[in-house]
């Protein structure tokens, strides 16, 4: 969800536990398999790790740390269950088909070609205010919306109301950029999750290798902050209308390592109960005990309104390999 946040919890720990067994409801439609992650039962395990949305910058950032926690001996990759919003999808994607090491050098090797979501016809170019514009769009709905179901339901809404949420060009082609930053396709066999919202009723959509969903299209629905992804005869926004980590979805594991680009903000307003602390209540009231990384104060900037500058992912991921690299000590013993 690229959006700005506004209200900072406290770092701290906590729990997870989620589904894996098929659910007794009725069959769907053949064209629209039980997608839901959610609807099956899966045994808790020992460690969890959360990707948290934050653009194209939060992205650099995730693969950052990551790498960063790898080059000092610890590999957080192995988790038994990885979670991943938006930008966090893609990171859990790509550390799925790719070594951490490999995917810092990709970063630093790119030239910043083109902008990192789908608008319209414009070949890739970005708009001038973009950012801005969707923020104010996103902040106007926010203000008006009673709860956080109907905040999900009117941004659904606004997406569906787009020119291009019925443009098979700008499908294919947000298909085609998400599957060309992926190092594989196929979903690992490793349990990872990948949140959206259904564009339609605000349902939040948790997909796995079970959905029946390629794992490129799992990805372009977390990721689609701007407008309605389709697949199959669903449409489906960004995963961060959900919550922004979804940490919540971690119930059940032991330990969870929480990665997030917004440094657990919020636009919301805090009652709704999607800002991180929240999540990270939810989990210790488990019995999870959990780690929280956030950008240092010399980067934050990089992130919010400048999440989708490319010029910025070299040095937002040159700043989340350094904060790796000096936490892999404290943490090692947490997650080992």
């Amino acid at each position: 969800m690229n959006t700005t946040p506004s209200s900072t919890p406290h770092p701290t720990s906590t729990t997870s536990s989620d589904s894996t067994t098929p659910s007794d409801s009725p069959a769907p439609e053949r064209e629209q398999p039980q997608l839901d992650a959610t609807k099956r039962v899966r045994a808790a395990g020992q460690r969890a790790l959360v990707l948290g949305g934050g653009g194209s910058t939060g992205n650099a950032w995730l693969i950052g740390v990551i790498a960063g926690l790898f080059d000092a001996g610890l590999d957080v990759t192995g988790a038994d269950l990885v979670i991943g919003t938006s930008a966090g999808s893609t990171a859990a994607a790509q550390i799925a088909g790719a070594s951490p090491t490999e995917l810092l050098t990709a970063i630093f090797a790119a030239a910043p070609l083109q902008r990192t979501a789908p608008l319209g016809s414009d070949n890739g170019r970005a708009r001038t205010g973009h950012v801005a514009d969707q923020l104010e769009r996103t902040a106007r709905i926010i203000a008006a919306a009673v709860d956080a179901a109907d905040m999900r339901r009117r941004m659904g809404a606004a997406a569906l109301g787009m020119e291009t949420a019925s443009d098979d060009s700008v499908q294919k082609r947000w298909r085609a950029t998400v599957a060309a930053r992926l190092p594989v396709q196929l979903w690992p066999q490793q349990t990872v999750l990948i949140t959206a919202v259904d564009a339609l009723n605000g349902e939040p959509v948790v997909f796995d290798r079970q959905s029946g969903v390629d794992l490129a299209d799992a990805v372009a629905a977390s990721c689609a902050s701007g407008f309605p992804y389709r697949i199959g005869d669903r449409h489906y926004i960004d995963g961060g209308y959900r919550r922004n980590e979804n940490a919540d979805l971690a119930a059940g594991y032991a330990r969870v390592l929480v990665l997030s680009p917004f440094g657990g903000r919020t636009r919301t307003p805090l009652d709704w109960g999607m800002h991180l602390a929240a999540q990270l209540d939810e989990l210790r009231a488990g019995g999870s005990e959990v780690e929280t990384i956030f950008p240092d104060s010399d980067s934050e900037h990089m992130f919010g309104a400048n999440a989708m500058d490319l010029s910025l992912r070299p040095p937002a991921a040159r700043a989340g390999y350094e904060q790796g690299r000096a936490l892999a000590g404290r943490l090692t013993e947490f997650w080992c």
